[in-house]
């Protein structure tokens, strides 16, 4: 148990990694060469997992409460505005809303661990 409460404050980072590395190989597919410079979005969580620093987990954190807000508000609007309703549509919507959500438990798991640990 003790296992898992400490390795528990690593999970965001890791999520957000795989999202990234996810990122990168679905555009490196498809653009090539141009694809690297998304790698560039992976250094503060490696940095965190690696060297980790309240303030730059704060900081994560709180941009990344905004950008998922924004998300599930996009994600929202999209949702209603659907007139056909087929099964690839279906899947869109599980799909995106798990991502959306889980970008959004993630980003405030970040400011928790920030607030309530210290590192």
């Amino acid at each position: 148990m003790q296992n898992i409460n400490k390795y528990s404050k690593f999970i965001p980072y890791l999520y957000f990694l795989a999202v990234i590395v996810y990122w990168f190989t679905d555009v490196n597919r498809s653009e090539g060469i141009t694809a690297y410079p998304i790698l560039l979005f992976a250094i503060p969580f490696l940095w965190q997992l690696v060297k980790p620093n309240k303030k730059l987990n704060f900081t994560l954190g709180i941009s990344f409460v905004c950008l998922s807000s924004y998300m599930i508000l996009a994600y929202l609007s999209d949702l209603f505005n659907i007139v056909h309703v087929t099964s690839q549509t279906k899947h869109f919507m599980v799909y995106g809303g798990l991502f959306v959500v889980a970008n959004f438990i993630m980003a405030l798991w970040m400011i928790r661990n920030s607030l309530n640990r210290s590192f």
